[in-house]
């Protein structure tokens, strides 16, 4: 007896009833949400579309876009920058594995314990590298005025660029296992053919090499566009937003929102501009390293 074949749906159902469950259904509750007016707590009251309204008008809104974006323009630049540069540094040598096995380390540790061990390690008052820089260094010496942790918790630039080191700290282990898994991609007989042609080491990596590494390059940048884009907690953690909304990403913002202000509604309609932003961004830079 001859069996018939069956639908190919039937062999996806579970996964897309995982994706429809997961992913479709709650993204449109959260568009529906962002339709109302609603604490959490009261009965909604349906305003259309008067909270994206208000949002485009509000300067916190605003204020925290721009912070985003700075810290996505910091963060995203160096964190491919340092990947390709570690992995290129760590190719072929015999500590190799060992290096990136430390690399990927901090990745494993959960965000709650990392952020309290910096907050420990870089408090600018009573932190345990400030309290070593006062035993080693003496208070009169010329030396003590420089050697003193940043005051982050009271000076915004310091803020953001602690959470800069702290977000590339977290993730750069991950970017170099990708950019050092496709640099093992490469054959080499590629490369020995540009040096029988007379290609110089750099010439090889620029000519040859990069080329070759545009779909890890492509990758990393995607992802590391939505990882700055709606990087939260590491806010949350260490700096909840301040000094002076220094770096009140938009992840905080629409925490603060949501559940400070019990505005779900409003927070719901900053979570769709944020998600379209997002979306916007990584497919203009996927599709701009494709026509590269």
């Amino acid at each position: 007896m001859r069996l018939r074949p069956k639908p190919a749906w039937l062999g996806l159902a579970p996964s897309l009833v995982v994706l429809v469950v997961f992913g479709l259904y709650p993204f449109v509750e959260v568009v529906r949400f962002s339709t109302w007016d609603w604490s959490g707590l009261s009965a909604p009251e349906a305003v259309g579309l008067a909270n994206y309204r208000e949002l485009l008008a509000d300067p916190a809104f605003w204020h925290s876009l721009r912070v985003t974006l700075v810290f996505a323009l910091v963060t995203l630049p160096s964190f491919l920058l340092l990947s390709l540069l570690v992995a290129f540094a760590l190719e072929g040598q015999p500590y190799e594995r060992w290096v990136k096995g430390l690399l990927f380390l901090p990745g494993l540790v959960t965000l709650s314990a990392a952020a309290v061990s910096w907050y420990t390690l870089l408090s600018p008052e009573y932190g345990a590298l400030q309290t070593l820089l006062y035993a080693l260094v003496p208070e009169d010496s010329p030396l003590a005025a420089w050697l003193v942790v940043p005051a982050w918790d009271r000076e915004p630039f310091w803020a953001l660029l602690l959470v800069v080191a702290f977000t590339l700290w977290r993730y750069l282990g991950y970017g170099v296992l990708v950019v050092s898994a496709s640099l093992k991609g490469i054959p080499r007989s590629l490369l020995e053919a540009a040096w029988v042609d007379g290609a110089t080491p750099r010439q090889a990596v620029r000519y040859v090499t990069l080329p070759l590494l545009r779909p890890a390059v492509t990758f990393l940048l995607v992802v590391g566009t939505i990882l700055t884009l709606q990087s939260y907690v590491a806010v949350f953690l260490l700096t909840r937003g301040g000094p002076f909304g220094g770096t009140r990403v938009l992840g905080y913002f629409i925490y603060e929102v949501g559940f400070e202000q019990y505005r779900l509604g409003y927070a719901a309609a900053a979570t769709i501009v944020l998600l379209l932003l997002t979306l916007g961004l990584a497919y203009a830079q996927a599709r701009f390293m494709e026509e590269r």
